[in-house]
């Protein structure tokens, strides 16, 4: 990510997200509603959408697997620590893929926190003088498969007692 602000707003930025994506389950984390998530609900009715307010998430919840978790103006309002616990399990249980929206300066979180949890810098935002930035992770882009991690580089018994290695 560079320091530059995106020409977008942080609605456009959700809603290409949800765009992109459009998940058939998402979880919402933090606030009610905003207008890019009215607009996709709108356009995909069949979308279902579990909703949880900034905390851990309820048992009800923590238990159920999502396409997409969006946790907006969530951060802001609760311990870094219980964040982190958040933000890891949602990654490690919940979804494959993250979006957080996040004011960095209120939340009292560095880049580099997020960067702990794998999400990657996508885009900053600037209005006044708040500046946001919207984190993203997504497992299936996480790490690219090394082109020698097939099974040509593996073991090959015709070789046993011909080469040392």
């Amino acid at each position: 990510m560079t320091d530059r602000f995106s020409s977008r707003t942080p609605q456009q930025a959700l809603a290409a997200l949800l765009d992109l994506y459009a998940p058939n389950r998402l979880l919402l984390v933090g606030a009610e509603t905003f207008p890019a998530l009215q607009a996709f609900q709108e356009a995909h009715p069949q979308t279902e959408l579990a909703h949880a307010g900034p905390g851990l998430l309820p048992a009800d919840l923590a238990g159920q697997r999502f396409d997409l978790a969006l946790v907006v103006d969530c951060l802001e309002h609760m311990p870094k620590r219980t964040g982190l616990e958040l933000l890891g399990g949602i990654r490690n249980l919940n979804a494959s893929r993250i979006a957080v929206l996040a004011d960095l300066d209120a939340c009292g979180w560095q880049s580099t926190d997020f960067y702990s949890l794998a999400l990657q810098a996508s885009e900053r935002f600037s209005r006044d003088e708040q500046v946001l930035t919207l984190f993203t992770y997504d497992l299936r882009e996480y790490k690219q498969v090394p082109d020698w991690l097939n099974a040509k580089f593996w073991a090959n018994p015709e070789n046993y007692g011909k080469y040392w290695w």
